[in-house]
This record gives C-alpha cells, sequence and structure tokens, in this order.
C-alpha cells in the first residue's frame, strides 16, 4: 500500500527541498568565492606580494574550510614573509604563522610532503640562527627530516641536512677543545691525549664520533641520489676533517685530512664543471635558469 501525502506533508515536502536546494547554492557559492580569493592569492604571491596573497588565502579559507590547497598555500605565504637569522617579533609571528597553518594541513593530511619538508625546513633555519641555543630546534629539524624521508626516500635534501646537523653540533665544541689545548688553527694534529684526571677529549668522542660518522653515511646517501651534489661533497670534506680531531693517532688523523681534501677537490671539479655546461648552454641559447 502507498501512503498518500496530505497537502501540509507536501508543502513541508516542498519546503525541505527548496532549502536543501538553498544551501546547496549557498554551498556552491561559496566554493566559487574561495577559488576566486584563491586564485588572487596565487597571482600575488607569483609577483612576490606575499602579505596580500596571505590575506586572499586567508579570505579563501574563511569561505570554505574545507579547502586544504588554499590552506597549504598560506602557509607558504607565511613562510615566505619568514626571515631566518632576524629576531624581530614580527619576524617570529611569521615562523609561527606558517608552521600552525603546516600543521593544520598535516592534521588532513598526515602525507603531505610539501608541508612535512617546511615544517622540517623552518626549524632548521631557525636552529641553524640560534647557534649554542639551537639544541631543541636541531632535534625537531632531524625528527622532520626522517619524515621527509619515509615520505620520499630518494630526498637528497633531507639527507644532506641530516648530515650538516651533527657537524654543526660539533662546531663549537671542537674549537673549544683545540683552543683549550693551545692548538694553533692550522696545526695538522688530532685533539690532544687527555692528561691525568682530563677527559675533554674522550667526553668529545664520546658524545660526537657515532654523531659525526652517521652524517658522513647521510651525505654518502645524498650523493647515491645525486653523485653531483656539491653540498653533499663540501660537507663530506667537513664531516671528515672535523672528525679527524677526534682521531687517536696523527696517523689516522692524516689519512681523514686526505680523505677530506679529495672530496674538496670533487667539489670543485664538480661546481667548475656545471658552471661550464651552464655557460654552453646559454652560449646556445637555452634560456637562464
Amino acid at each position: 500500500m502507498f501512503r498518500t501525502i496530505g497537502v501540509k506533508g507536501t508543502a513541508r515536502c516542498v519546503a525541505a527541498l527548496g532549502l536543501a536546494i538553498l544551501a546547496m547554492a549557498s554551498a556552491g557559492c561559496a566554493k566559487l568565492k574561495a577559488r576566486d580569493h584563491l586564485n588572487q592569492g596565487v597571482n600575488a604571491f607569483k609577483t612576490g606580494n606575499y602579505s596580500e596573497a596571505a590575506d586572499e588565502f586567508r579570505l579563501a579559507i574563511d569561505a570554505d574550510p574545507t579547502f586544504g590547497v588554499a590552506r597549504l598555500y598560506l602557509a607558504t605565504a607565511y613562510e615566505q614573509q619568514f626571515v631566518p637569522g632576524t629576531d624581530t617579533e614580527e619576524n617570529k609571528k611569521y615562523w609561527k604563522a606558517a608552521m600552525d597553518e603546516f600543521m593544520n594541513v598535516l592534521k588532513d593530511e598526515p602525507n603531505n610532503l610539501l608541508a612535512t619538508q617546511s615544517v622540517a625546513n623552518l626549524y632548521y633555519q631557525v636552529g641553524n640562527a640560534k647557534g649554542p641555543d639551537s639544541e631543541e630546534y636541531m632535534k625537531q629539524a632531524e625528527d622532520w627530516n626522517k619524515k621527509v624521508i619515509a615520505l620520499d626516500p630518494k630526498n637528497k635534501e633531507a639527507y644532506y641536512t641530516l648530515g650538516v646537523i651533527p657537524w654543526l653540533e660539533f662546531l663549537g665544541p671542537d674549537r673549544e677543545a683545540r683552543n683549550a689545548d693551545g692548538m694553533k688553527p692550522e696545526e695538522q694534529n688530532p685533539l690532544k691525549p687527555d692528561a691525568k684526571g682530563k677527559t675533554m677529549k674522550a667526553d668529545l668522542k664520546a658524545k660526537y664520533w657515532q654523531r659525526l660518522t652517521d652524517g658522513i653515511e647521510d651525505e654518502k646517501k645524498a650523493l647515491a641520489v645525486d653523485p653531483e651534489y656539491e653540498n653533499a661533497m663540501a660537507y663530506m670534506n667537513l664531516l671528515i676533517r672535523y672528525r679527524a680531531d677526534l682521531e687517536d693517532t696523527k696517523e689516522a688523523y692524516l689519512a681523514d685530512v686526505k680523505e677530506a681534501d679529495e672530496w674538496m677537490g670533487k667539489n670543485l671539479e664538480t661546481t667548475k664543471a656545471k658552471a661550464a655546461k651552464k655557460a654552453e648552454a646559454l652560449a646556445n641559447g637555452a634560456p637562464p635558469e
């Protein structure tokens, strides 16, 4: 049996249908408005007007809170306004705003590679600028670069950064130890053996030898992805050269220095070859990069 609908029931159905259509139309208008703000934001972004771009992306999100692309663009616009090493309240606000928005992206898209890379980079930039106060930021940078590699195992920049971090950690303590030993910067010797009651070198070796070795391995992984990656070559040189200070004999130290010199030579040769190749391409009418 079919149940008939009375006049009042019909009216209610028509009203409900009308509201549904109105809601759909309203949602459609909101999405169109959000898309328009996104396009205006992208145009501003392309011209380097990141502040105006951020305003447009924020309006796009206000119109459509589910618009993930707009949120990613907003985070990137804030990131572009952050200047590493500038210790002002405004600059700190840009860093935090970018970080907050990238984290919002990752709540909805945990495997978003761009957002993950950006978080890793923001932590690294602040850590690199802070020097002695960088430990927590560098720990976060290390963790997030490992997340980048989990998403993109051939990400050479992440491997490279993982190699740089332990060298940055060791740089200050190594200089202090050499100064304490009365060693000149050009002196070709490892740190002096610890005297009775002194454990400076032993402590440094226990803390940094494996960290530096792991950094060397990370640079090797970067070079396995790109054998002509000059930055990784440069830090292969630095990591091996500085780790040599922890060797127990001058012979081992000099062997490390020789290997470091070879990497420096490879870096210079690769840089020179790339420059020549680029010059030849430009001479043949290729557009500048």
